[in-house]
């Protein structure tokens, strides 16, 4: 018999993932267990393994498709019955009837191996009545820049496939007013488009007594098309395409998401940090000989929870929904790591109760999990507030993007010899250069500039950092 396995949930809150790779063909023998494709979500790459032991008859999604959670991903013939009850389809909204599927979420998380990302947009709510159509040309780039004539078009929120499916349609996202989280525009409020589109035109076609003019171009003007050929020919020459897929896409949602969703705001500041570079010195043979490389990151990390102790607000999250600030009683940090397949963040959690070493061995374990594609989800989730460090490749100052839903984000640059000033007297002395970004909503300016003085004056003298452990 047939057996259709669907997307199983996979993660929190995880409403649809992208297919990156099948290790699987229609007509191959597989077994319960056996890895059949590894599908990107906003937060990893999940390996998704066969429920059942079973020959693939179909797949039902290509390379680089994005798939609802509940969608059909496989359909098996199995000699085994299965539990999904009289064969009847379900919704993409719906869990999987088969208890396996349970199952299979469990094993993906177990044996995941995961490039994640900041967390992306969140699942649509349900959609609202009554929104407007646009008259968008199929080939029409959805993230130009507007006229001024039309506000908010820059910040349309959809997802790929949302875009994908407005674009086949003909319909313009920026004259819809999303009714997901976060005014997400979602394929139900592109429908609703289009119905409103057809009823206008209905309408108006029986009051005028006279054809109607669409408003949802169908098929490109064929002089528009063959000029946009042409075009396209002409650019190839000095151009090449690849799709915006895996990490690079929920990389791009993500930032998206948080930089339209939270105000950013960033300061930034410089600090002697002579003592501490002359205690790394004096530490780092005591770290090597356990195998551990010290670097400036945890004193970093130290200095940012104990800002976070006495200014929590920074240490907290909005609930954008619920309109309340969450304050944080935990101290999970996250660590940016840039790998050949883009920016994760992987969380050191309870970092509050770590050693300086224990911090860096932490560190090193998890930079090389995410650049070998081995961290598990657990180790992306539940993060406070997060370190970006640009120093490591040069820079100096910059504007780290915040990882919603967290607010606050602490930038590290390189340390640098300049000239400072000591009892009058012009020195020449290593300086770390910072840049602290925050959601304006719920941090003024005042305060995230007290809180980087707090952590300028712990690195500036590092022992004050034993009066914070």
């Amino acid at each position: 018999m047939t057996f259709e396995f669907r997307l199983p949930d996979i993660g929190e809150g995880i409403a649809e993932g992208e297919i990156v790779k099948w290790l699987v063909k229609e007509g191959d023998q597989v077994k319960e267990d056996d890895i059949i494709a590894e599908v990107q979500t906003d937060k990893a790459v999940v390996e998704i393994p066969s429920p059942v032991n079973g020959k693939v008859l179909k797949l039902h999604a290509k390379e680089g498709e994005v798939v609802r959670v509940g969608s059909v991903l496989v359909t098996f013939a199995t000699e085994e019955a299965t539990t999904q009850v009289d064969g009847q389809p379900q919704t993409a909204d719906e869990k999987p009837a088969d208890q396996n599927q349970f199952a299979i979420a469990e094993q993906a998380l177990e044996k995941s191996a995961a490039k994640p990302v900041p967390p992306s947009i969140q699942p649509p709510e349900p959609a609202q009545k009554n929104q407007p159509a646009g008259g968008e040309q199929p080939a029409a780039d959805d993230d130009k820049q507007p006229p001024a004539s039309a506000p908010g078009r820059a910040m349309i929120l959809a997802t790929p496939a949302v875009r994908k499916y407005a674009r086949e349609k003909g319909v313009d996202l920026s004259l819809i007013q999303g009714t997901g989280r976060h005014g997400q525009i979602t394929r139900e409020d592109v429908d609703r488009a289009l119905r409103a589109a057809a009823s206008e035109a209905s309408e108006g076609s029986r009051e005028a007594g006279t054809p109607a003019t669409a408003t949802v171009l169908q098929e490109p003007v064929p002089a528009t098309a063959a000029a946009q050929q042409a075009s396209r020919e002409k650019d190839a020459a000095r151009e090449h395409r690849v799709p915006l897929r895996g990490v690079r896409r929920a990389v791009a949602e993500s930032m998206v998401r948080s930089k339209y969703t939270a105000p950013h705001v960033t300061i930034m500041d410089e600090v002697d940090v002579s003592q501490l570079v002359a205690l790394r010195t004096r530490l780092k043979p005591r770290a090597e000989e356990q195998g551990i490389k010290l670097t400036y990151l945890p004193f970093v990390i130290k200095a940012l929870i104990a800002a976070a102790r006495r200014f929590p607000e920074i240490n907290a999250s909005l609930d954008d929904e619920a309109q309340e600030i969450v304050y944080k009683h935990e101290y999970n940090i996250g660590i940016a790591t840039a790998t050949e397949q883009g920016l994760i963040v992987p969380v050191i959690h309870q970092a509050d109760r770590k050693s300086i070493l224990q911090l860096a061995q932490a560190i090193q374990v998890l930079a090389q999990k995410a650049r070998e594609r081995k961290i598990s989800l657990e180790e992306l989730r539940g993060g406070t507030i997060s370190i970006t460090n640009i120093g490591s490749a040069g820079g100096l100052f910059f504007t780290p993007i915040i990882n919603h839903p967290e607010v606050a984000i602490l930038g590290v640059g390189r340390i640098t010899e300049k000239p400072v000033v000591r009892s009058g007297q012009i020195l020449v002395a290593p300086v770390m250069s910072l840049s602290l970004s925050f959601d304006h909503r719920v941090i003024d300016g005042e305060l995230a500039q007290r809180a980087l003085n707090y952590i300028k004056e712990l690195l500036k003298d590092p022992e004050n950092l034993l009066m914070e452990v």
